[in-house]
């Protein structure tokens, strides 16, 4: 037998009566009857100030509810108690809380905040970040340094937008990257800049990050690709009340016309300076001073004032360029007097052929280009293309027998004394042309397409106005400028010859791809309601025997 070392002789003998073991190894002695429990601490709730008739429960209670040192794992005492300090954490073991897969920690830019020298700072949490933090700073600082050189031209108009797409081209490489491919996708980055063309303007396709630019060259791709039919451009057609809201002429005013085709030797009012002038051909025009551009309202040092987009002078001041005396008309009767209205012409059907025997095309885009002439405004230049954007005609027209040119307006119509001269059709030729391809059910799609249709003398109720589908903010009769509307939707530069002139080809191109994306981005017209035929009256006058 080993000797004993007395450890359990504090504790009585469970057997204590009927113990038979010599040498017990608890301890027999009569005043010990009691097992000492070690006590485990239980967080109680503690009491609130709004319920004092509730009171704490006495300590010989919470002794009466110590549990043995070891319980099971499931034991609810055990799921309650705190830890040693008394306090409750209110979260589950750490071996028993659910751990997911690890996910990569994403660490993008909060804000386009930037620093004293212009460069954009980087604020990231750098625990989530798994490129080191001055590693993505300094090749933030690359991007940046070769944005700005890549918007040297517009950086003075907005003086942010290098530090705003820098910073987004740097979130986008770190998303797709690694922490071993980063660098690359950086250095590849800068070198994708560099082959960019230099923008004029923030429309232009070479501003903003790869992801910007990729996705504009596939907008562009798809409107491109689009040809349009006549069944998806049914619900962009004007109404007539629409038309007449727009100022189109949608019915012949009375009258033969035609009967005078000019006014020279007559007094008008100049539409440039507002005075009266007797009307004279070029070579034999009075001296007028204007201003070319357009008066807007712009503030300076606080003081709100009207200018013009030509030289920045007030109204009150001297025009800034000079030329003959020219007016213009836009009353439909002045018009029809000038040269007469005709409507398109209608469909024609062969009974060998159909329909389908008529050559006129369902959709095309058509924009002019005018002059000031002794009988007003008159059409110089037609230009039409198909709805796939092929040119079908391009012709100069030449003005009608005792029309002779005062102006031919050449900073906007691009018209020159040698192009009028190599005209050899006149209106009425171009018109008969035009009826090879349009007729009344063809779509005509046009920018303030009303004007165009007046000089033509054109009766047409089937168009398309992107004038009305990208509307003024301050509505009719204020419409947005061609050239705006294609630099902010499609990204293109268009009437950019300056005193050279506009094209009359390139601005139906324009009109034709705004339409385009609309049908692909913009918001759908509401459907036209279908007219309900009026019920016919019933006829008192008897029929005939033979009906």
């Amino acid at each position: 037998m080993f000797p004993t070392l007395k450890l359990f002789q504090s504790l009585p003998c469970p057997e204590k009566p009927h113990c038979t073991r010599s040498n017990c190894l608890f301890s027999h002695r009569p005043d010990l009857n009691h097992i000492p429990v070690t006590p485990v601490p239980v967080d109680t709730p503690k009491p609130t100030h709004s319920s004092p008739s509730k009171q704490p429960p006495p300590v010989a209670a919470v002794a009466s509810a110590s549990i043995p040192a070891k319980r099971s794992v499931g034991s609810p005492l055990l799921r309650t108690a705190g830890p040693s300090n008394g306090t409750s954490t209110g979260e589950p073991p750490t071996k028993f809380q659910r751990v997911g897969t690890p996910k990569r920690p994403i660490a993008v830019p909060t804000g386009p905040q930037t620093s004293s020298n212009g460069v954009p700072v980087l604020r990231v949490n750098a625990a989530q970040s798994q490129v080191a933090v001055p590693v993505r700073q300094a090749m933030l600082k690359n991007l940046y340094d070769h944005f700005v050189i890549l918007y040297e031209h517009i950086l003075a108009a907005n003086p942010t937008l290098a530090a705003e797409h820098a910073l987004k081209q740097e979130e986008e490489v770190y998303k797709k990257s690694s922490k071993l491919t980063y660098r690359n996708a950086v250095i590849s980055s800068i070198a994708a800049l560099k082959r960019r063309p230099k923008p004029d303007s923030t429309g232009h396709p070479s501003v903003g990050s790869e992801a910007d630019v990729l996705a504009r060259e596939e907008m562009r791709k798809k409107v491109a690709a689009l040809r349009l039919s006549a069944a998806q451009l049914e619900p962009y057609v004007l109404s007539l009340d629409a038309m007449r809201t727009w100022g189109y002429v949608v019915e012949v005013p009375p009258g033969p016309g035609g009967e005078r085709p000019h006014e020279e030797g007559a007094v008008m009012t100049c539409e440039r300076c507002a005075q009266k002038f007797l009307v004279k051909r070029r070579e034999e025009a009075d001296e007028c001073r204007f201003h070319w551009g357009r008066p807007f309202s712009s503030k300076v040092n606080g003081e709100k004032r009207r200018v013009y987009t030509c030289c920045s002078r007030t109204p009150d001041e001297e025009g800034c360029q000079t030329g003959p005396h020219v007016f213009y008309e836009s009353n439909a009767e002045d018009l029809h007097r000038r040269h007469a209205f005709t409507h398109t012409r209608s469909p024609t059907d062969s009974q060998d052929a159909g329909p389908s025997s008529d050559p006129a095309l369902d959709v095309v885009a058509l924009d002019c280009e005018m002059i000031y002439t002794t009988g007003g405004m008159r059409v110089a230049r037609v230009s039409v293309i198909d709805s796939a954007g092929k040119e079908i005609f391009d012709e100069y027209v030449q003005m009608d027998e005792g029309v002779e040119a005062i102006d031919l307006n050449t900073r906007f119509s691009g018209i020159t004394d040698e192009t009028l001269a190599s005209a050899l059709m006149p209106l009425a030729a171009i018109r008969r042309s035009m009826d090879a391809f349009i007729n009344a059910h063809t779509i005509i799609i046009g920018h303030a397409l009303e004007n165009d249709l007046k000089t033509l003398r054109m009766i047409h109720h089937r168009c398309v106005d992107t004038a009305v589908l990208f509307p003024h903010p301050a509505g009719p009769p204020y419409r947005r400028a061609l050239r705006a509307l294609a630099k902010e939707y499609l990204g293109q530069t268009i009437q950019a010859a300056g005193a050279a002139g506009h094209s009359s080809v390139e601005d139906s191109v324009a009109t034709l791809d705004l339409v385009r994306w609309h049908v692909v981005n913009g918001r759908k017209p509401a459907p036209k309601p279908t007219p309900v035929p009026a019920p016919a009256e019933a006829s008192t006058t008897p029929a005939p025997a033979n009906a």
